[in-house]
């Protein structure tokens, strides 16, 4: 059983709050994260289970022991019996562990019933800190889906086809993308064709068409559905005219991605047309959920100005701006670095990180160059406020000298 890095956020929150959401795309992994603490389980997305639960409510309320509830946004009737449970007895907390795949149907009843009463918490498929370096590059082909073959089976890319196809025929029509599978099926090519360009959805509805109204209205539910994300452009400082305003869009697995390209092969990444997008995406979203699943908030935009002057990912967290630069490459060059500075300089970034493929990592102050494990142990250590071990001597020593 693989651990989660999420899970001492989760059991944190549980201590923290009366009931906590635990959301993320279809299968990547929230059941099984669930079913390893211990509690009574009910998946009300069936029937039966959703009769159980009805029938021992009273009991399930009165018990000490943790109720959770998987799929809980398609039983609208279930929020306000949570809300009157909760509110019988606000100083219990670790009362209720609520499952879902679609944030905005389940934030819905959450803000009309559970507002204040609710932690929320988001599990991303699998990260490489959780499986290790060594699984970097099967990771990124096929993505984190733990049944996908990041673990090792042969499913890559057969699992992410018939999943996207479930996707269009059964969720999505529910969740509110209103298409036939078909027409579900062409916009997911497109999205795969132009992951991490500037978004353009006139562009994208005149192939299929349909209006730019349409098209970000299902968008929206993609995204909602935590299989895409819009990435907003960085806005601020004196250099607001010159910046590119549009978002980009992201295909957040990248096992979706190659899978919607026609890669068949783990040697064939490379010569995607689309393998410095597919590898700037998966760097994205390794970043981000790594923090998130240690609860660290940060907006995530990125920098593009009109003369071609780029961060491909900008983070405020706490005091610190982030801007990470990545690239495709075994050997970046001094002018990768320059490059990354000049850009950073215009938003005022206080750190500068270039992710790659290089062999040995180098760390300044306040600029990095590092392949993408390193760049999360780092980043979460700093975060964290926790330093290195090898840089603990040095500091420790430069304070002895005062």
């Amino acid at each position: 059983m693989r651990r989660r890095t999420l899970t001492r956020l989760l059991r944190a929150r549980l201590r923290e709050a009366p009931a906590v959401a635990l959301v993320g795309p279809r299968q990547c992994g929230k059941t099984t994260l669930a079913r390893q603490l211990a509690g009574v389980y009910f998946d009300v997305e069936q029937e039966t289970d959703r009769l159980r639960l009805d029938l021992e409510w009273p009991r399930c309320i009165a018990a000490r022991e943790l109720v959770i509830v998987d799929e809980a946004q398609t039983w609208p009737g279930l929020f306000p019996k949570l809300r009157a449970a909760i509110d019988a007895d606000r100083k219990r907390s670790g009362r209720f562990l609520l499952l879902g795949s679609i944030s905005p149907a389940l934030m819905r009843h959450v803000a009309e019933s559970l507002a204040g009463r609710l932690a929320l918490v988001e599990l991303t498929p699998f990260l490489v800190e959780e499986l290790g370096p060594a699984s970097l590059q099967r990771l990124w082909v096929r993505g984190g889906f733990p049944d996908g073959g990041v673990l090792g089976s042969r499913a890559f890319p057969r699992w992410q086809l018939d999943y996207l196809a479930l996707l269009g025929q059964r969720d999505l029509p529910v969740w509110g993308l209103h298409a036939s599978a078909q027409m579900t099926s062409r916009l997911l090519r497109m999205l795969a064709q132009v992951h991490g360009q500037q978004w353009n959805a006139t562009a994208i509805g005149a192939s299929l068409g349909l209006s730019y109204h349409t098209v970000n209205g299902y968008l929206d539910v993609l995204e909602g559905a935590f299989l895409v994300r819009r990435l907003l452009p960085w806005e601020g400082g004196n250099v607001r005219k010159r910046l590119v305003k549009r978002p980009k869009a992201y295909l957040r697995d990248s096992g979706l991605v190659h899978a919607l390209l026609g890669l068949r092969r783990d040697d064939d990444l490379v010569a995607l047309p689309l393998a410095g997008a597919s590898w700037e995406g998966f760097v994205i979203e390794q970043l981000l959920g790594s923090l998130s699943a240690r609860g660290v908030t940060a907006d995530p935009t990125y920098l593009r100005t009109s003369d071609g002057r780029e961060i491909d990912l900008v983070l405020d967290i706490g005091s610190e701006r982030w801007a990470f630069e990545v690239k495709l490459t075994t050997s970046p060059s001094p002018e990768h670095l320059a490059r990354l500075r000049t850009a950073a300089d215009l938003c005022g970034a206080t750190r500068r990180v270039l992710v790659s493929h290089v062999p040995r990592a180098s760390r300044g102050e306040r600029e990095w160059s590092c392949d993408l494990p390193t760049a999360i142990r780092w980043l979460c250590q700093e975060v964290n406020g926790r330093e290195s071990g090898r840089h603990a001597p040095r500091r420790a020593k430069a304070r002895r000298s005062r």
